[in-house]
């Protein structure tokens, strides 16, 4: 794979149980709830997945059982990536990619400290990229655990001659950095999905293949129409774009346990148990719950005024 297809690609969440365990059986119906609604792949075990708080052998296990799952066309991105040492990020990548995955991402903190400059972080990722040979390879700037590592178009112009990235999920959520991130990644095989929902439509416009973010859980059909419509009917596009950017806000209210709500909502009997630290469950109130039930029924009509072609047909209706 020389480069991935343009769309949509949500940051999976882990179903766990009320008692801490992963649920396996719940990672059916989640993975078709993503396929149903138009999304091209599934970023699966990344910082929504809680990777941090998964053991390796719950990675591969999580990873086998979606590759088993998945439809012939659903394109998987999966990491895993949590290690400082190079030898446990070469033997952790090998047994992510064997298990069949379509792009292994890469965690860009994870490869440099905050105050080592950009030759560090390329001298550790050609030292794991030589035992990886070809195979697709992705980079996710990450804000956890520690801080966030952006890649900048030094880094980026370099990648190429380390390794076959195609992917990079962005989060500088800044149009100037991604505009030179972009022109420093053009002729390349790599290609940039913003995980920014306020600036997405700005930046598919400047040259952005989608996008990979943690909103994917809640709307994701939004998502997909928006990086599908925005060249043929800016009118739509511009109208998605601005719900996208409001509805965002969520992510402030107790994530990933607002999206496993949502995912109750849905239809998907998920417990709200989570295992990452820094979100507690007493954040989750009874006024996050209603936010939560109100944007689904706000995003509910759009979708249903848009899959109904109603916007194809006639100006859009104000808000």
């Amino acid at each position: 794979m020389n480069a991935l297809p343009k769309g949509i690609y949500p940051t999976m969440i882990t179903p766990f149980t009320d008692d801490d365990r992963v649920d396996y059986d719940l990672l059916e119906p989640l993975l078709r709830w993503y396929e149903e609604r138009d999304c091209t792949g599934v970023f699966a075990v990344c910082q929504s997945s809680e990777m941090f708080c998964l053991s390796l052998d719950e990675t591969l296990t999580i990873t086998r059982k979606l590759m088993q799952l998945r439809r012939p066309e659903t394109v998987m991105l999966a990491s895993g990536h949590t290690s400082l040492e190079i030898s446990e990020m070469v033997s952790t990548a090998q047994a992510i990619i064997a298990e069949g995955v379509d792009c292994y991402v890469f965690i860009a903190n994870r490869f440099a400290a905050q105050n080592e400059d950009d030759d560090v972080l390329l001298h550790r990722v050609e030292q794991v990229t030589k035992h990886l040979g070809d195979f697709p390879l992705g980079f996710y700037e990450c804000p956890a655990p520690v801080y966030n590592r952006l890649l900048t178009p030094y880094v980026i112009e370099r990648l190429p001659s380390l390794g076959n990235f195609v992917f990079l999920k962005d989060t500088c959520c800044d149009m100037t950095q991604l505009r030179a991130k972009l022109a420093a990644a053009q002729g390349t095989s790599l290609q940039i999905y913003n995980a920014n929902s306020a600036m997405l439509l700005e930046s598919l416009q400047a040259g952005c293949a989608g996008y990979s973010g943690v909103m994917g859980n809640f709307h994701p059909r939004l998502y997909a129409k928006l990086c599908a419509c925005w060249q043929q009917q800016p009118e739509l596009a511009a109208r998605i774009a601005a719900v996208l950017g409001v509805t965002s806000a969520i992510e402030k209210l107790a994530y990933p346990i607002n999206a496993k709500y949502h995912m109750q909502l849905q239809g998907i009997p998920m417990s709200l148990h989570k295992r990452t630290p820094r979100v507690d469950a007493v954040d989750f109130d009874e006024n996050a719950r209603y936010v939560t039930r109100q944007m689904l029924q706000l995003t509910d009509a759009l979708e249903g005024d848009i899959f109904c072609s109603f916007f194809e047909k006639k100006e859009p209706k104000k808000l």
